[in-house]
């Protein structure tokens, strides 16, 4: 005898319905339902702040959640686990600098220039990309081809104006990139030692910038 189809079910409340749905961890869930996209840009927002700070280690999805007023789980669902998080963040970032400051053979002081202000108005994006040396070290990246076919199109730049002959092809291309790279970077990665070798005053920043750019003028002269 099956008694479950005739045992009368229980009737619950409507008013009790909407309390439960209301409490942790619904409202969250639901307004993420709501509108992804937005949920998507709190999390990423909250890792790249998290990340930058703690680095791959040291992070915690419970606070990049807890920032981002985000169930924990759709991090995990949206992003895959925190070496993945990290890997889409890094990605993204630099893509993002791609796009705002592409390489110009034609205009490297005015690009130094550029990728200067790009760094000290986007400090995460270093500060991301040293955690990442800490971490992997030389140790192949989980999107090492993908790393490579983003710096190819730099590097092809460089080429380019190698072939044009408005930059030395005495250094190959990879490697003029790479050390004007280093030459733009390095101030905003290690400000303390830039602020103890040049000074603190905003005119010692603008004669260093000066400097910079006359390094990479000589650098790169045919």
């Amino acid at each position: 005898m099956e008694l479950s189809n005739s045992l009368p079910r229980p009737r619950i409340p409507v008013n009790q319905i909407v309390g439960y749905l209301s409490s942790p961890p619904y409202p969250v869930l639901m307004a993420a339902v709501r509108d992804p996209e937005a949920t998507k840009a709190r999390i990423f927002g909250a890792a790249v702040a998290e990340f930058a700070r703690h680095g791959i280690a040291g992070a915690r999805i419970d606070r990049i959640a807890a920032e981002a007023k985000a169930n924990k789980q759709l991090i995990y669902a949206y992003f895959g686990n925190k070496a993945e998080l990290f890997t889409q963040v890094l990605g993204t970032c630099m893509v993002d600098l791609a796009a705002a400051v592409p390489v110009d053979p034609d205009d490297i002081e005015g690009w130094i220039d550029r990728v200067l202000d790009y760094h000290a108005t986007h400090p995460e994006l270093l500060r991301l990309l040293f955690w990442e040396g800490i971490e992997y070290g030389t140790a192949e990246l989980p999107d090492e081809t993908a790393r490579q076919e983003h710096y190819a199109g730099k590097v092809a730049a460089v080429a380019d104006g190698q072939a044009r002959g408005v930059i030395t092809d005495t250094i190959p291309a990879g490697d003029l990139l790479f050390l004007l790279v280093a030459l733009a970077n390095w101030t905003s990665v290690v400000p303390q030692m830039r602020r103890i070798l040049t000074g603190a005053e905003d005119s010692d920043q603008d004669r260093l910038r000066a400097s910079i750019k006359e390094a990479a003028r000589r650098l790169i002269a045919p």
